[in-house]
C-alpha cells in the first residue's frame, strides 16, 4: 500500500513542463553548452551533472564578482529552468551573489523520472559540484527552496550543519499535508519537512503569501516556529503562490537578511569538508523511513503570533512582472484539489480516518488489558489473603 501510495503523492508533487521551455546546444565552435533560445553570457556556465542515483541534471551558474555567498537555489514543481533563467540573473546581480539553479530529474533536458529520491540526490550532485568545480565552501552556501524545493532543501540543511543560512520560499509541511491536514506523519508521507527543520543549525528566512491558495500561509508560520535559528519572517500581504517576487518588499527582505548573515560570523564549528558530511549524516533518503510522531502531536498548538509587518505607505506594490514569473495558469504549483482528483484523494481522507480509528481502537483495547491483568492481580491477593487465614484458624 505505501508504494501505491508515495507513488500517487508523487503524482501530485510534479508536474514537469511539457514540453520543456529550452533545448540544450553545443557551440561547435567552443564546445561550450548553452539554452536555446538564450544568449550566450560570459557569466553564465550551463552543466550536466551526474548524481548518485545514475541520473544527469542540467544546471546553471551564474557568477557576480561582487559575490560572497553562493546561493543554490531548488526551485517549485510546475518550471524547468528556462523559466527560471532570467529570474536567476535578476537576483544574482540583486543579491550580490553567485548562484546554482538545476533541473530536477525528469524536468528540462535532466534525465530520469521526477521523485522524492531522486529530487535528494539532485541537490547533493548541485551541491557537491558547487564546491568541487568553483570552490565554494559551506560556510558560504545558502541554500534557496520555493514551494516543493523546500523539501531537498530541508533534507540537505538538516545534514549540513556549517551552511551560511537557509531560505525558504512558500514552504510545505508536507506533501500529505497539503492535500489533507493530518496530525501526524505517516510513513509514506513525501518531503516531512515538518520533523526536519529543528535539525537546520544555520539561520534561517521563511516567505510566504497571506494568500497562498495552493500551499497555506499556516505551513510557514509553523516551520518558523519549528525553527532552531530563526531570522525575521515575510508574510508578504496579499501575496499568493506564484508571484512573491513581484512583491518590493520580497527582495529587500532577501537582501537584507543575506547582507546580515554575510556580516554575523558562524557561530557553528565543524572539522570535515562539508561533502563528507553529506555522505556520513545521510539517513538514507534511499531506505524505509520508521513513522515519527509529528510535531503536530508533539506541540499542541500555539496562538499565533502574527508577525507581519505593519503596512508600509506604499506607492505601487507590484514591480513590473518579469518574464520568468510568467507562467501559464497550468504551470502552477500542484494544485491538489483542482485537479480530476477529488475521489482519489476522498479515498485516502477515508483511509486515514480508519487508521486513526484502528489507533484509538487499539490503545483503547491495550488499556482493557491493562484494567483486566490489574484486577487479576487484586483477585490473586486476595485468594492467598485467604489462605492465610485459614490456615491460621487451622492451627
Amino acid at each position: 500500500m505505501g508504494g501505491v501510495t508515495s507513488s500517487m503523492a508523487a503524482k501530485f508533487a510534479f508536474f514537469p513542463p511539457n514540453p520543456p521551455s529550452y533545448k540544450l546546444v553545443k557551440d561547435e565552435a567552443t564546445g561550450i553548452s548553452v539554452l536555446d533560445p538564450f544568449p550566450d553570457r560570459e557569466n553564465v556556465d550551463v552543466l550536466r551533472i551526474p548524481t548518485r542515483r545514475g541520473n544527469e541534471i542540467v544546471a546553471v551558474y551564474v557568477r557576480n564578482p561582487m559575490a560572497t555567498s553562493t546561493l543554490l537555489y531548488s526551485n517549485g514543481n510546475a518550471a524547468d529552468i528556462g523559466q527560471m533563467y532570467e529570474l536567476f540573473i535578476e537576483l544574482s546581480i540583486h543579491l550580490r551573489v553567485n548562484l546554482m539553479g538545476y533541473d530536477y530529474s525528469g524536468y528540462g533536458q535532466s534525465s530520469g523520472k521526477p521523485s522524492e529520491h531522486n529530487t535528494y540526490a539532485d541537490i547533493e550532485a548541485a551541491y557537491k559540484c558547487l564546491e568541487e568545480s568553483y570552490g565554494a565552501k559551506q560556510e558560504n552556501i545558502i541554500l534557496y527552496g520555493q514551494s516543493v524545493g523546500s523539501g531537498p532543501t530541508v533534507d540537505l540543511a538538516s545534514r549540513l550543519p556549517r551552511l551560511r543560512a537557509v531560505v525558504l520560499h512558500s514552504p510545505i509541511l508536507s506533501g500529505l499535508r497539503v492535500m489533507y491536514p493530518v496530525k501526524r506523519t505517516y510513513w509514506f508521507d513525501i518531503y516531512k519537512n515538518i520533523d526536519k527543520i529543528s535539525m537546520v543549525k544555520s539561520p534561517v528566512l521563511i516567505i510566504h503569501g497571506t494568500n497562498d491558495d495552493v500551499v497555506n500561509c499556516s505551513h510557514g508560520k509553523q516551520l518558523w516556529e519549528l525553527c532552531q535559528e530563526k531570522y525575521e519572517p515575510l508574510w508578504v500581504k496579499g501575496g499568493n503562490h506564484c508571484d512573491l517576487e513581484l512583491y518590493p518588499e520580497y527582495i529587500r527582505h532577501v537582501k537584507k537578511f543575506i547582507s546580515t548573515v554575510e556580516k554575523t560570523p558562524s557561530r557553528r564549528n565543524g572539522s570535515r569538508r562539508s561533502t563528507d558530511g553529506i555522505e556520513q549524516l545521510r539517513q538514507s533518503t534511499d531506505h524505509y523511513e520508521p513513522p515519527r510522531r509529528s510535531m503536530d502531536q508533539r506541540d499542541k498548538p500555539r496562538r499565533s503570533t502574527d508577525t507581519r509587518e505593519k503596512p508600509r505607505k506604499s506607492t505601487d506594490t507590484r514591480e513590473k512582472p518579469r518574464k520568468s514569473t510568467d507562467r501559464p495558469p497550468r504551470l502552477k504549483f500542484h494544485e491538489y484539489t483542482k485537479f480530476n482528483s477529488i475521489d482519489k484523494l476522498e479515498k485516502l481522507k477515508v483511509s486515514l480516518d480508519r487508521m486513526e480509528r484502528m489507533e484509538r481502537s487499539r490503545r483503547s483495547v491495550e488499556y482493557h488489558d491493562k484494567s483486566s491483568r490489574s484486577n487479576d492481580q487484586q483477585l490473586e491477593k486476595g485468594r492467598k489473603s485467604v489462605d492465610w487465614l485459614d490456615r491460621i484458624r487451622a492451627d
